[in-house]
């Protein structure tokens, strides 16, 4: 497999991977991804950790103020802090240019934390006046985010398939965030906000919300949650796992994309379909159930591209980072079966269907958009730590390979505790049962460990790095000296 050679080992795989994701080339330093990705696992411990411990959270309807912060811990604190990082680190790596600012990034970084924390915690107590100052926060993160990723777009030297959907996805992302501000705004009283303000900036902001939250009172509360939470989880996420994966996939399986009309063809109908879907879910339209087929659409083609890339592929052995992310692509099969179902045109809302949407949530939450990303983790972090540590070292002393870096064994235990995991909630979601909830989610717990400790063995060479010298071969004298 890829990860038993040495990075400078005659494998030309490993060594044209190492090359494209070396941290010195384009992307910044590995600080900076780090602490989003360091962040986001913390935030995925604590969720699943909560889930464990508060059950019901899943177990019953998701229109409440514990599900809904326990989703924005998931979504902003993990999803986010993680696909942040990741395009930091992957963006400029894929599309062969350098990141804008780094220094952006690391200001960026202070506002993400601060908004999403304060945002779940307030959720929590139910307090919307301050999720939307929060909220703010995030906003000013978000946007800050996105002109760094859209200036780094500007500097690509040749457009494709990839940074088409990077595009479509920071535009979702920033829809996404509108729209939820726009709700929380809906829930808020700003009467006496002017007299407040003395700067005129503030005072436009505070129109800005007033004038968001007036229109959003329109629509039904409910549809309005479900047109946000598809906007990110399909726009933004989705997105990226079909646009970044057709450079990802080709590139660790020695691949190639085998038609670009098609990959085109996927990204463009994702697009489409979503716009539908928003808006039909907005307004409550029994059209969604169109809109949803053009989505199921658009991933049964991507799937048709994904499965010609790995049957041309010149890397037979798949590893357990790639394996992690196929099987969360696989998972796209029933999500999009329970997507079909719960738009189909009248369908009552009863105990079962509700939860019906709680499963449809959690599949696509923790099954495919989590089990991508930690499969994508598993391809990632050892080059991180690998560069920052060991590059400087090569032909200079002895270097651990890829694989001395962290544990197979401890992969397939979380890669089967995961599965595992996930299809015990699946089925406690389904039958509303709080006690099979709470096993489902130790065994989620359980699965997450073996990421942490092999997270932590990773980590550990930036503090000790095992390097030993060279060893020296004997010089031959001639004979005649």
């Amino acid at each position: 497999m890829e990860a038993s050679l040495p990075i400078s080992a005659v494998s030309m795989e490993p060594r044209r991977s190492a090359v494209a994701m070396r941290p010195g080339a384009n992307a910044p330093s590995v600080k900076v991804p780090l602490a989003f990705i360091l962040t986001g696992l913390t935030a995925l411990f604590t969720g699943v950790g909560w889930l464990a411990a508060r059950p019901a959270i899943l177990a019953t309807y998701h229109y409440n103020q514990f599900v809904i912060a326990a989703t924005h811990l998931f979504v902003l604190g993990w999803i986010c802090s993680l696909v942040m990082g990741a395009m930091y680190q992957l963006v400029p790596v894929a599309l062969e240019t350098r990141l804008f600012s780094e220094r952006l990034a690391k200001i960026q970084f202070v506002f993400h934390v601060v908004g999403f924390i304060g945002m779940v915690w307030m959720f929590k107590t139910w307090n919307m006046k301050q999720v939307g100052h929060f909220g703010c926060v995030m906003f000013i993160g978000v946007g800050l985010f996105v002109y760094n990723i859209a200036r780094t777009l500007l500097r690509v030297p040749k457009w494709n398939i990839t940074a088409t959907a990077v595009m479509a996805a920071i535009i979702w992302l920033s829809l996404t965030v509108t729209a939820g501000l726009s709700i929380a705004a809906g829930k808020c009283l700003y009467d006496s906000g002017e007299h407040l303000a003395s700067a005129a900036g503030v005072r436009t902001i505070i129109a800005a919300v007033r004038s968001a939250g007036a229109f959003m009172s329109h629509f039904d509360a409910l549809s309005a949650m479900h047109a946000h939470a598809h906007l990110g989880t399909v726009g933004c996420f989705t997105m990226l796992i079909v646009g970044v994966s057709y450079k990802l996939i080709p590139m660790f399986t020695l691949s190639e994309v085998q038609s670009k009309p098609r990959a085109v063809l996927s990204v463009m109908l994702l697009n489409v379909g979503l716009v539908g879907a928003f808006v039909t879910i907005l307004l409550r339209s029994p059209w969604k159930f169109l809109f949803a087929l053009a989505l199921v659409s658009a991933l049964a083609i991507y799937g048709i591209e994904l499965t010609a890339i790995l049957r041309a592929r010149k890397r037979h052995v798949l590893d357990w980072g790639i394996k992690y992310f196929l099987t969360a692509v696989v998972l796209l099969v029933p999500l999009s079966a329970l997507a079909a179902v719960l738009s189909w045109p009248g369908l009552p809302l009863t105990p079962f269907t509700g939860q019906l949407e709680n499963l449809y949530g959690f599949l696509g939450i923790i099954g495919v958009i989590s089990f991508a990303i930690i499969g994508m983790l598993y391809k990632i972090v050892p080059f991180l730590v690998w560069f920052g540590t060991y590059s400087r070292q090569v032909g200079r002393a002895q270097v651990p390979t890829l694989a001395d870096l962290y544990s197979e064994k401890l992969q397939a235990i979380g890669y089967f505790a995961f599965l595992s995991g996930l299809a015990t909630t699946g089925v406690a979601i389904g039958f509303a049962n709080e006690l099979l909830v709470r096993a489902g989610c130790i065994v989620l717990a359980a699965s997450l460990l073996t990421l942490a400790l092999n997270i932590a063995r990773m980590l550990k060479h930036f503090f000790r790095p095992e390097i030993k010298p060279l060893a020296t071969r004997p010089v031959a004298i001639s004979a005649h000296l």
